[in-house]
């Protein structure tokens, strides 16, 4: 295997490239100056996913973390308390933007595979009081990255969109992979989107486009957030030559995600038969992928470091927990070489 000339990338969907459709649309997209609102492909790309996620107006930002971050400045004050999963991307993996340039004092949960209790977020919202932070925002993650890709049940996510009404405070909704979501559940996005006050949701990772992400809400909402977006540098000129493949993406790629899926199921139920692999199959629900690697033959950093020397990457997320996600650039049989190497390994 060694000298294959395909190197399957299995450490993200963010490692897609972008389809020929989406090259020849950027080379034709119509400009304009993004921030004077001039843009018409970035105007065309924002209307298109308002529209998707049933919401009045959309965003376009650089990447999921701007969004999540946009968001939440244009939903709080310095101060104001956020409730979210312990090991939610916002919490874990976003350079903590929320206090360092938010101000924001985070209160994690803690969840099944990532998928938050209704009860639990309505007992840690906070009642009023001098001595504490006033509770201002929720933030659920759908699909959840580091839950293995799970997603929330739309009951689960409407009761707690419940609690969050009846306490008056918003809700954001990090979906970006939300497309995954839909499609694993066989419902609109927009099912999911009507139940959080604002929603991010990435066009670079599953759907494949080279950049960006939106953010997406109420149109006074997004008149707020415009503002700060151009506080965090995120105000582009012409836009429209990111803009044209994510109109290609939200277009053609959202339904092949079921292949993604397919794939994913294929590599867990593989890695379950193999000796020294821990896997939960259950929490496989979309196109992600963790296992632990308990063997005497091997460890997970040594066997990342091996398989990459063969051209397999993998990503390591623990000592012991490695992440594979399948995407449009690997197929079937791309899955099945990687286990036969994994399996190599561990003989």
């Amino acid at each position: 295997m060694a000298d294959r000339r395909k190197v399957i990338d299995l450490r993200s969907d963010t490692v897609t490239l972008p389809t020929e459709a989406m090259r020849e649309a950027m080379k034709s997209a119509e400009l304009g100056d993004d921030v004077f609102e001039e843009d018409p492909t970035v105007n065309r790309l924002q209307e298109l996913a308002a529209r998707r996620l049933g919401k009045e107006a959309a965003l376009f930002v650089t990447s999921g973390t701007m969004g999540n971050l946009v968001g939440l400045l244009t939903h709080t004050s310095r101060g104001d308390e956020i409730i979210l999963e312990e090991t939610s991307h916002i919490y874990n993996y976003e350079v903590a933007g929320m206090a360092a340039l938010g101000g924001l004092l985070a209160r994690p949960l803690k969840g099944t595979y990532g998928i938050l209790d209704p009860e639990d977020v309505r007992r840690a919202i906070r009642s009023p009081n001098i001595h504490h932070p006033k509770t201002q925002l929720i933030c659920l993650e759908s699909t959840h990255n580091r839950g293995g890709g799970t997603f929330y049940p739309p009951e689960t996510l409407k009761a707690i969109a419940d609690v969050a009404r009846e306490a008056g405070i918003p809700m954001h909704l990090d979906g970006a992979r939300i497309f995954n979501a839909a499609v694993a559940a066989g419902v609109p996005a927009a099912e999911f989107a009507a139940c959080a006050d604002s929603v991010t949701f990435c066009l670079s990772k599953g759907l494949s486009a080279p950049v960006g992400s939106l953010l997406v809400g109420r149109a006074s909402f997004i008149e707020r957030a415009r503002r700060f977006r151009k506080m965090v540098g995120g105000g582009m000129r012409q836009a429209g030559v990111l803009a044209a493949a994510g109109i290609v993406a939200l277009e053609t790629m959202v339904e092949r995600l079921t292949v993604d899926h397919e794939n994913a199921r294929l590599l867990a139920e593989g890695l379950a038969r193999l000796p020294g692999i821990e896997i939960d199959l259950k929490r496989v629900q979309t196109n992600i992928v963790i296992f632990d690697v308990r063997s005497p033959k091997t460890s997970a950093p040594r066997l990342v470091q091996e398989l990459d020397g063969e051209g397999i990457k993998l990503h390591l997320i623990a000592q012991d927990s490695i992440r594979a996600v399948a995407h449009k650039d690997l197929d079937r049989e791309d899955i099945l070489l990687a286990l036969q190497a994994i399996e190599k390994r561990l003989a």
